[in-house]
């Protein structure tokens, strides 16, 4: 498992440093947002410019980007939307609004998906299975946007129980905050309760046919004490990882969602990146994406073999 996890490390980092590269080159190909002749900025841009060896060829150009964030952690300077503010200060200012939103629909989620995908094993072959099947398929085939659409629609504008926007402020946990956090957090949770419900209800119908579930039921526990003491402890070695990947996996899955309802996060920086456009602030986005996605893969990886001692990847046969 050591050598494995140095191995799936070595290959993220290698698989990173490839993808920045790629992007660095290209977006570096474009040509620059022009500075504002007039502007107290505009000398210090000037500066950073020359420093970060615009004027050199890009793989000097990306050395020097490496090493300035290595060294100093130093990202560059904002050349449009946040003129002259450093980059990694901004960032910081909108990570915990994408944070707290995914980490709420995470935690609306799993309750969900979990009981639902019980209650289908549970009923396996009959109406009740095929229903939540259904709506489980149907669920996972329609994006997230669709359902913030709808969700502005019918709950926003139709019956007004929650506002269009979050609420603008830093205070996550008060009232108003988390009523103007419903919308979008329902937006998002509707394909991961989709997912935890599949995969729940396919573990756990297998899992409730096995022998030793058999033995339980003949020793006196009811049906509902064997699921929950034994059925999910075994369906855990699955759904444990699944829940790591969708938390980090759910960060990178917000970008149209937190456009929609203004939600001032690292999401909508990065599309107001794309569309400033903003150097800058465009590689440090696109660096935490990439890392959110490898890390995600990763750990949903190794986080089976500390589930279960039996699993033990990379171990030859």
């Amino acid at each position: 498992m050591i050598k494995y996890s140095l191995q799936r490390i070595f290959y993220m980092i290698l698989v990173f440093f490839i993808i920045m590269l790629m992007c660095f080159v290209l977006i570096r190909m474009l040509p620059l947002p022009v500075l504002p002749p007039d502007d107290p900025h505009t000398q210090v841009v000037e500066m950073r410019r020359e420093a970060m060896g615009y004027n050199e060829p890009y793989l000097v150009q990306f050395g020097l980007f490496i090493r300035n964030i290595f060294t100093h952690f130093d990202w560059g300077v904002s050349d449009k939307l946040y003129f002259g503010q450093e980059v990694w200060e901004v960032f910081k200012e909108k990570l915990p609004a994408t944070v707290i939103v995914n980490l709420y629909s995470i935690l609306l989620s799993i309750p969900i998906g979990i009981f639902l995908g019980m209650l289908a094993a549970l009923k396996k072959n009959t109406w009740v299975d095929y229903t939540i099947s259904t709506l489980v398929m149907a669920v996972i085939s329609v994006p997230s946007f669709v359902y913030a659409f709808l969700i502005q629609y019918f709950f926003c504008f139709r019956l007004q129980w929650f506002p269009f926007v979050m609420e603008s402020g830093t205070d996550y946990f008060s009232p108003e905050m988390l009523r103007s956090l419903v919308p979008p957090v329902l937006a998002l949770s509707f394909g991961v309760i989709a997912g935890f419900t599949r995969t729940t209800r396919a573990e756990l119908a297998e899992v409730l046919d096995s022998d030793y579930m058999l033995l339980a039921k003949i020793k006196g526990l009811t049906v509902f004490q064997a699921t929950i003491r034994h059925g999910l402890r075994n369906c855990f070695v699955v759904i444990v990882p699944q829940i790591f990947g969708e938390f980090l996996g759910i960060l990178s899955g917000s970008l149209i969602i937190e456009k929609i309802f203004a939600i001032p996060g690292v999401g909508a920086l990065t599309l107001n990146a794309i569309n400033g456009p903003d150097y800058n602030v465009f590689m440090l986005s696109t660096a935490f994406y990439t890392a959110i996605g490898l890390a995600a893969g990763l750990v949903v990886d190794l986080s089976y073999g500390f589930l279960d001692p039996r699993i033990r990847m990379g171990a030859k046969e």
